[in-house]
């Protein structure tokens, strides 16, 4: 038999540890003695405690462990709650993936502070237009919760329009609106639209369409790569409206100039109404 520290140091675990495991009743001494209170372990032990580490270290908590080793989980049984555990974690690890992309973006933004330069805003007015548009709703208006509502949007309703036989005439724009939940949500009412000729009709609900007023002031700037890296772009325009005395008078329009399969090489330009300050 061993003493604790020896046991401890075959299974490479701590003797606090052990003592935690004993307490709990997940894996008890083989012996304890009676007058000085040690406790004393077999060599078989080893197999359960092996068992123990490997289910915790899969994240099942210690609860979860006893059960699985004390009711004599069947092979199948495991095998699936092994494989229920492997989704889990991929799918943290996908959610993990997210985040980082998400303050890498936000990295970026600030690596570029006071460096982008602004000489490239351009006002203008940007004329009126009949679009066919589906809507969704973000939860907020970061680029990565809107990208997921508005790839999904555009694809549909090309989709849509090609089934219609309708051609679009020019290329995408992104609208949105504020569209505050009963709790005081920061929701956003994403519209995806594709210009199309106004000689088109309603098709039942297929898609809406809807005549985008003109905008008669606006401030533009070109945005070049992916949407998800937009906030440098974004606030490059801010600083340029907020500099000129200018102020926003709504969401921006995104007009979608490029848009090939590589998504580093999108082209795309923002456009903010903007009012005298």
């Amino acid at each position: 038999m061993f003493g604790i520290g020896d046991f401890a140091r075959h299974g490479r675990v701590s003797v606090r540890m052990l003592r935690h495991y004993d307490a709990i009743g997940l894996l008890r001494p083989a012996r304890v003695d009676p007058v000085s209170g040690y406790r004393f372990y077999e060599a078989g032990q080893l197999a359960r405690l092996n068992r123990v580490i490997a289910l915790k270290e899969l994240g099942f908590t210690l609860q979860q462990v006893q059960v699985i080793l004390d009711e004599q989980v069947s092979t199948e049984q495991l095998r699936g709650m092994l494989r229920l555990r492997r989704a889990e974690l991929e799918a943290a690890v996908a959610a993990a993936a997210v985040r980082l992309a998400q303050v890498e973006a936000r990295l970026r933004t600030i690596e570029s502070e006071g460096r982008m330069s602004t000489d490239d805003v351009v006002v203008k007015r940007i004329p009126a237009v009949r679009v066919a548009e589906l809507t969704g709703v973000a939860a907020g208006y970061a680029p990565e919760q809107i990208g997921p509502v508005v790839g999904p949007l555009f694809a549909e309703l090309c989709r849509r329009l090609a089934e219609a036989g309708v051609n679009p005439v020019g290329p995408g724009i992104a609208y949105y609106e504020s569209a505050p939940d009963a709790d005081g949500g920061d929701a956003i009412l994403v519209h995806a639209a594709l210009p199309v000729a106004t000689a088109v009709t309603a098709t039942g609900d297929s898609f809406a369409l809807v005549d985008l007023p003109a905008i008669d002031s606006a401030a533009t700037i070109v945005h070049r790569g992916a949407m998800d890296d937009v906030m440098p772009t974004v606030q490059a325009l801010a600083r340029w409206i907020d500099a000129n005395g200018h102020r926003s008078a709504g969401f921006a329009r995104e007009l979608y100039l490029e848009v090939p399969e590589d998504r580093a090489r999108w082209v795309t330009e923002l456009q903010e109404p903007i009012t005298a300050g």
